[in-house]
């Protein structure tokens, strides 16, 4: 009921803010989170300047965008006890709506593959997509690990990759051809029996993604949150907060191969840059910057506190910081190493960008 009334709220308010801004949404844009007051700022990289703020709802801590850039998806956390998303609309810069996810609450992790928005509901210990062309939530996939966390979606949506902070685990799913519950593929049922059961579709049961879906859970550091899948899909990085190191995780064979003591304590987010040369990595107290092929650290930018998303501009000229103890988001040349600017956000959190087609 809170959230209802929170978007016919942030509804009223879009007329006086669009005078205050009264500026286009441009084509390439990046996004952020402010969890002190409850927005999303659309930012003009070009100037670093912000074009609109737009309520979003309590809690916001992830955003992600649609693949044509015009709608945003911001999960409303809580710790666990919140239970939505809000959609905004980034062309005419307002709310949508609160998108209700029920039991799946906490969602925290999201990503956009396949015209679907996929997210993490943290306190249902679970993975879900939600379809905006039907309105429905069209899949779940529990994981069982404590605090399921971050999420990464593969562009053809058959390989998943989340990590569980209390579990101390990565989870990597995987879509094979069995349908659940039925024989392995090419072997018939026993004494003819099987199939789907009378009125039910062959390959189960529809809006699910056909077919099963193999876990395999990778024990690495403890508080295990911030991740990224290197740009050759080979890898995942993974930063350990509670141990100060990034577990290395060779996906073809599914185990750590390397952990890194880069000491980088309370770190919550990593990023590789577009060429997968460099890794980002915030621990709150600094910037680290991993050199990806030697797997040592190439500066630690002890003036850029970051403590929620780390970006990569599409041309990887920049990365964008959110400091959140600080109130702004820092650019970072990526040529240089250095800050080169601050777009001012209140306790920032999740960023994305938003490129429409």
């Amino acid at each position: 009921m809170r959230q209802r009334s929170l978007l016919a709220l942030a509804i009223s308010l879009v007329v006086p803010m669009g005078f205050a801004y009264s500026q286009q949404t441009p084509k390439v844009a990046l996004l952020a989170l402010s969890k002190q007051d409850h927005t999303l700022s659309i930012v003009d990289p070009a100037n670093l300047q912000i074009v609109a703020r737009i309520p979003v709802g309590d809690d916001p801590h992830e955003v992600i965008a649609s693949a044509d850039g015009t709608t945003a998806y911001v999960s409303n956390y809580g710790s666990g006890a919140f239970h939505t998303l809000a959609a905004i609309d980034l062309v005419g810069q307002k709310p949508l709506k609160f998108i209700e996810l029920g039991a799946l609450r906490g969602p925290h992790g999201l990503d956009f593959k396949q015209g679907k928005v996929w997210f993490t509901a943290e306190a249902a210990k679970a993975i879900g997509s939600y379809n905006p062309a039907t309105d429905k939530i069209d899949w779940i996939m529990g994981t069982g690990q404590n605090r399921t966390h971050m999420v990464y979606v593969f562009p053809d949506a058959n390989r998943i990759v989340t990590t569980n902070v209390n579990a101390a685990t990565v989870t990597v799913m995987e879509h094979t051809d069995a349908r659940p519950g039925g024989p392995p593929p090419g072997m018939p049922p026993p004494n003819g029996a099987g199939g789907p059961p009378p009125g039910m579709p062959p390959g189960g049961m529809p809006g699910a993604p056909g077919g099963d879906w193999q876990l395999t859970v990778i024990p690495v550091g403890r508080g295990s949150e911030g991740f990224d899948v290197s740009p050759d899909g080979r890898e995942v990085w993974v930063a350990n907060a509670g141990d100060g190191t990034v577990s290395v995780i060779d996906l073809a064979a599914k185990k750590v191969v390397e952990t890194l003591a880069v000491n980088v304590p309370g770190a919550n987010r990593l990023k590789f840059t577009p060429d997968g040369k460099l890794a980002l990595v915030t621990p709150g107290s600094a910037l680290v910057i991993l050199d990806a092929a030697t797997r040592k650290e190439v500066k630690r930018l002890a003036n850029v506190h970051g403590s929620g998303g780390i970006q990569m501009e599409p041309d990887g000229a920049r990365a964008y910081v959110a400091c959140g103890r600080d109130g702004y988001v820092a650019a970072i040349d990526l040529k240089t190493l250095e800050v080169v600017g601050k777009i001012e956000v209140a306790s920032p959190d999740g960023l994305a960008w938003a490129i429409r087609q």
